[in-house]
């Protein structure tokens, strides 16, 4: 039988083997980071150099927090903010609304409208002393919400006492330097699970809480979790995909052509949002399991449902079409032969 095939990267990514290697050395410095002895101290420098490896990949001259993932990371930006208000975009990650369920919520642009800039309409809503929050690439449907090096709304935010928050888990954290904060996943991009980052500009910007992390976090430091971070990271910036950039933009080319792509506003070619003419989105996933491809519906929180996404209910998706519409998202190993395979199988359902 051939081997599987997966295509669920924007869920979670299997582990690189750069980042196995890192883990396992980091087993062997069992002691707590924080420890004053002379093991805890080899494990904090080991923690720090992690640290500094990780910044400097993404480019970050601030500070770094390292959470259990992006989810504590999102909840820590958004409730220990120096702010007054919180401002959350109608398509971010479920997280979002569960780290801040009473934010102020900004509708984006119809799934059919071009966005010159964010997809947030800039006339409905106003940023004072608030925390703006917004995903660099949309979990779901792959649509770039705030562009690489856009600076308008972070300039507009900074001038009225704001900050902008950017959920940098579906771009690998790479870019969008100007922000007030970034927040970066390591399961993302082939790290391991369970670690993850908060990078602020400077740690004035939150309420300390004590404990670990410069008071900023509570709880032992993962050290072999982060030095498998950073290792993962060093080597996704450097050779990030089996597959060339022709390759996957020829792959969701072909569907966009057919009208099988969803499209909102300007995409990033890794994860697609595609809809089915006649099958549901439920039936798509069975039967496509059973073919031996890994793909999903909506988001991994979400797509063990049968109500419609929220996502693409915000877009202004109609309900006929989000209900044949699934996710298949590209990683680090994806091949072109995957990438042939599953259009050959999609093409066969009917």
């Amino acid at each position: 039988m051939a081997e599987r095939v997966y295509l669920d990267h924007a869920a979670t990514s299997p582990l690189r083997p750069e980042a196995k290697a890192a883990m396992e050395e980091g087993f062997r410095l069992w002691a707590n980071p924080s420890s004053p002895h002379a093991e805890g101290r080899k494990a904090r420098a080991a923690l720090e150099d992690a640290r500094e490896r990780i910044k400097r990949a993404l480019g970050w001259e601030g500070e770094l927090i390292f959470t259990s993932g992006a989810s504590e990371a999102l909840w820590i930006a958004l409730n220990r903010a120096k702010v007054k208000r919180r401002i959350v975009s109608a398509v971010e990650h479920d997280a979002v609304f569960r780290a801040a369920p009473d934010a102020e919520v900004v509708p984006v642009r119809h799934y059919s409208d071009p966005w010159p800039e964010t997809c947030l309409d800039e006339e409905l809503y106003n940023p004072a002393r608030a925390i703006v929050a917004i995903q660099s690439v949309n979990s779901e449907t792959g649509a770039v919400l705030i562009p690489d090096g856009q600076s308008a709304l972070i300039k507009r935010v900074q001038s009225q006492d704001g900050m902008v928050l950017i959920d940098c888990s579906q771009s690998n954290g790479i870019g969008h330097e100007a922000a007030h904060m970034r927040v970066v996943s390591a399961h993302k991009f082939g790290g391991p699970i369970g670690i993850g980052a908060l990078l602020i500009r400077d740690f004035n910007m939150l309420e300390p809480i004590g404990g670990h992390e410069r008071g900023y976090r509570q709880g032992t430091e993962n050290l072999p979790a982060a030095m498998g971070m950073a290792a993962a990271l060093e080597r996704a910036t450097k050779c990030e995909w089996k597959t060339a950039p022709i390759w996957r933009h020829e792959f969701a080319e072909a569907f966009e052509k057919r009208g099988e792509r969803l499209m909102v506003g300007k995409m990033k070619d890794h994860i697609l949002a595609l809809t089915h003419p006649t099958i549901s989105a439920q039936a798509l996933l069975i039967r496509l399991d059973a073919m031996g491809f890994a793909v999903s519906a909506g988001s991994a929180c979400s797509s063990g449902t049968l109500k419609k996404s929220r996502v693409l209910d915000a877009f202004g998706v109609p309900d006929d079409v989000a209900a044949k519409t699934i996710r298949v998202s590209l990683g680090w190993n994806t091949t072109p032969e995957d990438l042939e395979r599953f259009a050959a199988a999609w093409a066969s359902l009917c």
